[in-house]
């Protein structure tokens, strides 16, 4: 049977306080019981004392060490009384340890009866004695047992014992006993309570995420957990929403994604289609199939480059893509670029600008820059009017080497700048036959900068120009030369 966290909390939190409690009690007992046996020790001593200094009195007062019948009746009284004020029972012995008398009185069972050799030898020894015990027998239950001498300049003339019941111990220590449960059964039950709260509260975060969880496996990944205080739980609350918000993204940039590649293959398909249909049918005259023969060359082009663009992002994301970074010039790539494109440059009458190379030299992979170049190059050309200008530019500052391709022409919106480097992103939403692109060509510059460890912007003057930026490292990292120094 599975156990919640709750239960499981409570159970552990439980057996901690009953444990402790346990151990407590346990404790405290011990303490208790010897406190209360020292105190009795202190208080029959005390006892002993007093009545030993009372029979020495009693010998003055007499002018006799002797214990006549006169005297024994007054010490008798003497035992009697302070037997009285402290409840206990009052022995005394000749030095042969023979009881002579005793607080009850003359007819006491104990008179007569004879105190252990050993323990007169372990009072005379020590000039004190405590036990808990029966005295030798002479009692018939377990009593604290204090002894004191009776002397006269150093010889024994006799032995004093003050003796109280253990019995009130064991009183004593149910009645601490029963109290320490009442108070600890209150402890339990409040702690409990408390315990069934917090857990509560502890809890219920938890199941909300594990609610939410449940939920994203059938498919909501819109649900988000209520987060509360700052805690650890909170934390993990935090943490959640956040993969949750990651995750929906990620599925509607996927649905978005499979939307757009299934719009932008429907489109050129179609138009195919539509011509090659229109020249079976006769609907286009044969002196006009040249031209649309043209237009599905220009199509299959169109699908070609989309198709590779689509298999360079995959190979991309997949990380299947080695960068072979090596120090070289880049105007190589940019040049390069520029004279593979003259004859589209001459027909749309564009003039290059800043196309003046001076060695820069970078550290960067010239086959990834050259399609980055190549990229932006082919969107400069796409969207500059005829007459128009498209202007390069090289900058090193700062350990990097900034690459602007500027084009003048209508230039993007404000509202679409920050989106211009997201995949199938167009400013013209219709993607009709006549929009340039794919909308894929500037997400694969921005993720190739960034494996050459630059980064890439764009800037642009609404109706007047375009400017993308990126920059690239002048230099090998630190690890990688130690690495080729090797």
């Amino acid at each position: 049977m599975r156990k919640s966290i709750s239960s499981m909390y409570f159970s552990t939190t439980a057996a901690l306080l009953i444990v402790s409690t346990a151990v407590l009690c346990a404790i405290q007992m011990y303490l208790v019981m010897g406190y209360f046996k020292q105190d009795k020790k202190e208080s029959l001593s005390e006892v002993a004392s007093i009545v030993t200094t009372q029979i020495h009195l009693r010998q003055q007062t007499e002018n006799s060490m002797d214990i006549d019948p006169a005297l024994a009746q007054k010490i008798q009284e003497s035992l009697a009384l302070v037997s009285e004020t402290s409840s206990t029972i009052i022995l005394f012995t000749d030095e042969n340890g023979v009881v002579q008398l005793c607080s009850e009185g003359t007819s006491s069972s104990n008179v007569g009866r004879q105190v252990p050799a050993n323990i007169l030898a372990d009072l005379t020894a020590d000039g004190s004695f405590f036990e808990t015990g029966t005295l030798g027998g002479i009692y018939p239950s377990a009593c604290y047992t204090v002894g004191g001498i009776v002397d006269d300049g150093g010889l024994p003339l006799g032995y004093v014992f003050a003796s109280t019941s253990a019995g009130s111990l064991n009183i004593f220590v149910g009645d601490m006993f029963s109290s320490f449960v009442l108070a600890a059964g209150l402890m339990l039950l409040a702690s409990s309570v408390l315990a069934i709260f917090f857990t509560t509260r502890l809890t219920t975060p938890l199941r909300r995420i594990s609610e939410a969880a449940r939920k994203f496996g059938g498919g909501d990944f819109s649900v988000r957990v209520p987060v509360d205080g700052d805690d650890e739980v909170a934390q993990l609350a935090v943490t959640f929403n956040n993969m949750a918000r990651n995750l929906e993204t990620i599925d509607s940039s996927r649905a978005s994604f499979m939307g757009n590649i299934a719009h932008e293959l429907r489109t050129p398909m179609t138009s195919i289609k539509g011509f090659i249909d229109g020249m079976l049918d006769g609907t286009i005259p044969d002196d006009m199939r040249q031209h649309y023969l043209g237009l599905v060359s220009q199509e299959v082009g169109r699908l070609t480059r989309l198709i590779q663009n689509m298999l360079d992002i995959s190979k991309l994301e997949a990380g299947e893509y080695r960068v072979n970074a090596q120090s070289y010039d880049v105007w190589e790539s940019l040049t390069g670029v520029v004279f593979s494109a003259e004859q589209r440059v001459e027909d749309q009458g564009v003039e290059i600008q800043g196309l003046a190379p001076q060695k820069t030299m970078v550290y960067a992979d010239p086959d990834l820059v050259y399609q980055v170049v190549y990229n932006l190059f082919d969107n400069a050309l796409k969207f500059t009017p005829k007459g128009g200008y498209i202007r390069f530019a090289v900058q090193k500052a700062g350990g990097f080497v900034t690459v602007s391709v500027e084009n003048s022409g209508q230039g993007i919106s404000a509202e679409a700048l920050p989106f211009v480097f997201e995949r199938f992103y167009k400013e013209d939403k219709s993607r009709g036959l006549n929009t340039k692109g794919s909308g894929l060509g500037l997400h694969i510059c921005k993720v190739l900068i960034g494996l050459s460890g630059g980064k890439i912007w764009a800037e642009s003057e609404e109706g007047r120009l375009c400017r993308f930026s990126f920059t690239l490292p002048c230099d090998a990292p630190a690890a990688e030369k130690r690495k080729n120094h090797k």
